[in-house]
């Protein structure tokens, strides 16, 4: 594992990549620049003191896993079958005994995500032992990144301890922003009132009775079910989202043929649902899981996103975007099992309903306003405990934290398609808010969801990783 520094390191311009956040983002590149042919140096500037895990992986319990099986998560875009076969050996050195309670082939596991982080971490450290061969060296540097300037001549990345580091390009990997854990410019309340999806510790606090308010009905949704009932926690559980809409279990779909790339004439959000459902149809009749043909979708939203104008895109996020979600987010078979089972019984239910505001009663209880779809005034629901589960915050214009705060007032960035992330070109380089392309910084993984929508599986990430460590590398 690589050492966190906490003293103040050399901040000459001999430093050739500052990598600004050391998660799963910022330890892929870091992996795939190690790799390359050259010697190198790295900064990767994260808070955490440990690198690889983030705001995804750093979760400790063992009831949230990942929502891919091990198959589909590989963070080596040359090999699809490296997870799995870490696991193999992982699992045999007695370090995941609870994996046989999934019943299934190694392939078809979903790790906890502790787990997965474990495997980044073990990636990193190997890339950092063969660039260590070759002269190349990594460093972390323990601080939050609040501000940076670009010249002719590099990056200046500013800490918040005052500290300057400089190199000859930056990358923003600075990962998601979980809606429930960042401050927002313009709050309604609900974080300063919730409970954090995945801290089990404080829902143990909970009375084992109390009812549970959920706002958001996507997978940190179902990370909020699971660390409830790993609390011990007993009582009803509310869930209110907008479309009332539940991820579906992830099934292993087999091949399907890429209708998509066969035809590039589909453009349009219409376009594109009439295909789909056609061949949804078409598996069905033959007697295959519908979520065969979906997964060719996946592969190719990336460029009809990208192909597609913004008038497009605006029909696909306000038509399309709800279900979206729900059948390609799809929820783990264990932890889908665990909602099914608590629906059953009652206690959990789902209702389509925006939230309108949030108030504390004096007896300490929570209310909620809500507008129930349909209707037109505003109900009240009381509940003991509140939880926002309404997933990522991609707008940087409503994240309120130094960097991307800092970065659009100076207009060293601008907001991508839709206010989605941030603008860069094809291969990662950041537009300013002039529409300039940047050759000193770039940005990589859930920053470019406005380029490509999804930009935050392992396999987007891993992918974009490679592209741009060969990119650097050659400049």
């Amino acid at each position: 594992m690589i050492s966190p520094t906490h003293h103040a390191v050399d901040p000459s311009p001999a430093v050739d990549v500052l990598i600004v956040g050391g998660g799963l983002s910022g330890s892929m590149l870091a992996v795939q620049l190690l790799r390359l042919p050259g010697t190198r140096r790295l900064l990767i500037v994260e808070p955490r003191d440990e690198l690889g895990r983030g705001e995804a992986y750093s979760a400790t319990e063992l009831g949230h896993t990942l929502n891919g099986n091990a198959a589909r998560m590989s963070v080596d875009p040359d090999d699809p079958d490296d997870l799995t076969h870490w696991l193999t050996d992982f699992i045999a050195a007695g370090g995941w005994p609870e994996s046989d309670e999934q019943h299934v082939p190694i392939a078809e596991l979903f790790p906890p995500r502790g787990v997965f982080g474990l495997y980044v971490q073990q990636r990193l450290a190997q890339a950092e032992a063969l660039g260590a061969s070759r002269g190349s060296s990594v460093e972390h540097v323990r601080g939050e990144a609040v501000d940076l300037h670009v010249t002719d001549a590099g990056v200046t990345l500013i800490l918040a301890d005052g500290q300057p580091l400089s190199g000859r390009h930056a990358v923003l990997a600075t990962g998601m922003y979980a809606a429930a854990r960042t401050p927002q410019r313009q709050s309604s309340g609900l974080n300063a009132a919730a409970v954090d999806p995945w801290d089990v510790s404080a829902m143990r606090r909970l009375d084992p009775q109390s009812r549970v308010l959920i706002i958001g009905s996507g997978l940190t949704m179902v990370d909020a079910v699971v660390s409830l009932q790993q609390a011990g926690h007993r009582g009803p559980i509310d869930i209110f989202s907008r479309h009332g809409l539940l991820p579906h279990v992830r099934r292993q779909p087999p091949p399907w043929m890429d209708f998509l790339a066969e035809d590039h004439s589909i453009r349009s959000p219409r376009q594109l649902v009439r295909a789909l459902r056609e061949q949804c149809e078409l598996a069905i009749e033959n007697g295959i899981d519908w979520q065969a043909p979906l997964d060719m979708v996946r592969a190719n939203i990336g460029r009809l996103w990208n192909q597609a104008s913004d008038v497009q895109r605006r029909q696909f996020v306000r038509h399309v975007r709800p279900w979206w979600e729900s059948h390609h987010h799809r929820s783990p078979p264990p932890s889908a099992a665990l909602l099914a089972h608590l629906i059953s019984e009652g206690r959990v239910t789902i209702q389509a309903a925006s939230l309108q505001g949030v108030e504390t009663l004096d007896s300490g209880r929570l209310q909620i306003r809500i507008r129930r779809r349909g209707e037109q005034q505003a109900s009240r629901v009381t509940g003991d405990a509140l939880i926002n589960s309404t997933g990522i915050e991609y707008d940087w214009r409503r994240v309120d934290r130094p960097l991307p705060r800092q970065l659009l007032a100076r207009g060293l960035v601008q907001p991508g398609p839709l206010a989605l992330g941030i603008a860069a070109d094809p291969g990662g380089a950041v537009l300013d808010a002039h529409g300039r392309v940047s050759s000193r910084l770039f940005a990589m993984g859930p920053p470019l969801r406005g380029m490509w929508w999804e930009s935050t599986a392992v396999t987007d990430v891993a992918l974009q990783a490679k592209a741009l460590a060969e990119r650097l590398a050659g400049m």
